[in-house]
């Protein structure tokens, strides 16, 4: 394996040496080569899923109420105020004067109660299952009326654990249509929308209005490159100035290049993987131990070091250690031996057919190595692979079975991290545990921190305990930056897995 690395390494060395180049881009624009396709439904912020990629987009375009900034996770934006009532029932919020969309309409709390009441994306059920209602009070001034005392309220609204805090303009919206909004969207962002290819190419224009500072970068095009190593000929040859996600061989191919460089920023959270599966007492997943043979079967370190050159934290919760509330556990041991043990054990001497591994895209080769340490311990698995957007979307509606490799970065605490995937109602989980669900309703309702943390960490030693998951690392994000960069944005929004805030970034000179 290390004779093999070391080829590939050199190959691709060679490779990016030899690029010719291409034509330089414009003055004044810089040019990302992504790692995904680009979807239509990252330009609309009612759409959100639970996971950090839309924000990509939606920090380039759109703006919210309160989201996370270099200042804090929850940083006053539109609203340049809010305060909570004494009863916990209420926030109402300020909003600033001078913001205003693209189409230079001024950003109004009728906007703010709009683009709540149509969002539709992530922990959508749970907000508005928690909010009595909206009110617009006057054109600069909106109020949040709540059931009942929720202490997670800005949690939820004010961080990327949801887009429901991210404002589009309600007469445009109203005068185009749902389906127009996507083709041309408005939003109050430091960057307007001028073209946009779905699955291909966007392309932005500064917003000079923009209420914060006029960007000093004019023209911003995300072009995607699913495949790692055209993303980093891409960069190499001028194609485009910073690509994300570098693994392994080809992050160091890019590292020795003169005038390159790769950073690392450890996100907000972690790889670990999902087993819908065990909710069917038929399945062998079902069997805790067959769940805990599992992880004892992975070496965490080797595909830490082989897909991220060892930059990544290795651990026991997919709950980030930095989030209030999180409980720390230390990764499980590698431990084949162990592994076989335990299959002997549940009744698998031979090992048994997993059913699909589908990775998330585009993890593939990640996926191939757990699905090799799998195979030593007799746990066979075909991988699936898949577009993005499908996976969610297959993900969303319940359709994916076996093996899912899944990774999320999105802000919060550890109530906003469990929602999605450990509650009776979250978007992405397939059961629960009673325990489970009474205990996350009973935090939810709780006000006293200390007797809230205790509730929180319960659920998260019953996860562990129970083998619910398989946490893997806490994934630090390899991106290459090329050598007009001055400032890429990279780790200026602590845990955010790219490039922001956008008005931010600059060129060399």
């Amino acid at each position: 394996m290390r004779t093999f690395n070391a080829r590939r390494l050199a190959l691709l060395l060679a490779l990016l040496v030899a690029m010719p180049a291409v034509a330089a881009a414009a003055e004044g624009e810089m040019r990302w080569g992504l790692h995904v396709t680009l979807a239509p439904k990252w330009l609309d912020p009612a759409e959100t899923e639970a996971f950090n990629t839309p924000f990509m987009v939606l920090y380039a375009v759109h703006d919210a109420l309160v989201k996370p900034m270099p200042a804090g996770v929850s940083t006053p934006s539109l609203a340049e105020s809010w305060t909570e009532s004494k009863d916990h029932l209420s926030y109402t919020f300020t909003l600033r004067k001078n913001a205003r969309f693209h189409n230079g309409e001024p950003v109004t709390a009728d906007d703010v109660k709009f683009s709540f009441e149509r969002y539709r994306g992530a922990s959508a059920t749970l907000l508005k299952g928690k909010v009595k209602e909206v009110q617009a009070l006057s054109p600069t001034q909106v109020r949040f009326v709540l059931n009942e005392p929720w202490p997670d309220f800005m949690t939820f609204y004010g961080t990327t654990a949801s887009g429901a805090a991210w404002i589009v303009p309600k007469k445009y919206v109203e005068k185009v249509g749902e389906d127009g909004f996507k083709a041309a969207p408005v939003g109050a962002g430091p960057y307007k929308v001028v073209s946009f290819k779905p699955g291909v190419e966007l392309v932005l224009e500064a917003f000079d209005g923009y209420w914060r500072k006029a960007p000093s970068i004019k023209r911003l095009i995300m072009r995607s490159l699913p495949e790692e190593s055209t993303r980093a000929a891409a960069l190499r040859n001028g194609e485009v100035d910073l690509v994300y996600l570098l693994t392994g061989p080809t992050a160091e191919a890019v590292q020795k290049a003169p005038g390159f460089k790769v950073v690392a920023p450890l996100l907000s959270g972690a790889f670990w993987i999902e087993l819908p599966d065990q909710w069917d007492p038929k399945s062998p997943w079902a069997d805790r131990r067959v769940r805990l043979a599992a992880s004892h079967a992975i070496d965490r370190q080797a595909v830490n070091k082989a897909e991220t050159l060892g930059f990544s934290r290795l651990t026991g919760n997919f709950v980030p250690r930095i989030f209030q509330y999180a409980l720390t556990f230390e990764a499980p041991a590698y431990d084949p031996e162990r592994a076989k043990k335990l299959l002997a054990e549940a009744g698998y001497p031979n090992g048994f057919d997993g059913g699909d591994f589908t990775p998330f895209p585009p993890y593939n080769s990640m996926g191939e190595a757990i699905q090799g340490y799998f195979q030593a311990v007799g746990i066979r698995t075909r991988q699936r692979t898949m577009e993005r957007a499908t996976y969610f979307t297959t993900w969303r509606e319940k359709k994916l079975r076996g093996v899912i490799l899944v990774v999320t970065a999105t802000f919060g605490n550890a109530a906003t991290r469990l929602e999605p995937y450990a509650t009776k109602n979250g978007i992405y989980a397939y059961g629960s545990l009673p325990d489970i669900v009474d205990l996350y309703a009973r935090q939810g309702r709780e006000l006293d921190g200390k007797k809230r943390e205790a509730l929180v960490h319960q659920i998260q030693k019953r996860i562990h305990d129970q083998v619910i998951n398989i946490p893997i690392y806490d994934l630090a994000f390899i991106w290459g930056v090329g050598p007009r960069v001055e400032e890429s944005g990279a780790g200026l929004i602590p845990g955010f897995a790219y490039s922001a805030p956008f008005e931010d970034l600059k060129l060399k000179k």
